[in-house]
């Protein structure tokens, strides 16, 4: 069954919003196919028509460039986790153990939505992981920051901030150790599958030993 609640999405990101037609939703589909397959650098408009069963004409009817819509599906990929982490804390009291539960969220593989049919959440994560810094590490990113591309990130890392805080009120510097936290995850995933020697978990058939690190990381930050 379709999701009732839909994400709500900045509206300088898109022409017209894909969440709103069948064809927007088939693109959405089909770009996260795509990117995952191809990669973004590979990945043209034209490749996706195809997929789509579709014109260009008809994809530039919602995003502008390839670039737009890869911000378009990372916004989406941070409004979609912070659900779930509102979701995974909502009846939880003590702030250390919803910062746990986040982490082990961050960590762990990420399981498809199926009430959500456009998206395949768990390949849309390995497209964050591997592709994300590409929405916002580029020269107009101080343009896209003034068009509020990225506040769903930025709204991410507060809320996990704001949990910091309430372990540890003095600390310092809950948002840089939050975008950490997040980056790091993502990090320690690709190179314990692509780059083992830059990480201690080359070995590590679960996420344990990565939550344990990324806990002993930020508990031990909140306590200086």
């Amino acid at each position: 069954m379709e999701m009732h609640l839909q994400i709500k999405m900045n509206n300088n990101l898109f022409l017209r919003d894909p969440q709103e037609t069948e064809l927007g939703k088939k693109l959405l589909y089909h770009s996260v196919l795509l990117i995952h397959d191809v990669g973004f650098e590979n990945f043209y408009f034209k490749k996706l028509a195809e997929a789509a069963d579709t014109t260009e004409a008809g994809v530039y009817r919602y995003f502008e460039n390839k670039h737009r819509l890869l911000i378009y599906l990372v916004a989406w990929y941070w409004n979609w986790l912070d659900y779930q982490i509102s979701y995974i804390t909502n009846n939880i009291r003590k702030p250390e153990l919803k910062l746990k539960k986040i982490i082990r969220l961050l960590a762990s593989p990420v399981k498809d939505d199926h009430s959500i049919s456009f998206i395949n959440e768990s390949l849309l994560h390995q497209i964050v992981v591997e592709q994300g810094l590409k929405a916002y590490l580029t020269k107009q990113v101080t343009e896209d920051n003034k068009q509020q591309l990225f506040k769903p990130y930025k709204e991410l890392c507060a809320r996990i901030g704001g949990i910091m805080l309430e372990c540890s009120p003095e600390f310092k510097y809950p948002r840089s150790l939050s975008s950490t936290l997040i980056e790091m995850s993502h990090l320690q995933k690709y190179f314990k599958d692509n780059l083992p020697s830059l990480t201690d978990f080359a070995n590590s058939k679960d996420e344990s030993n990565i939550v344990a690190f990324l806990e002993d990381l930020v508990f031990c930050g909140l306590k200086k």
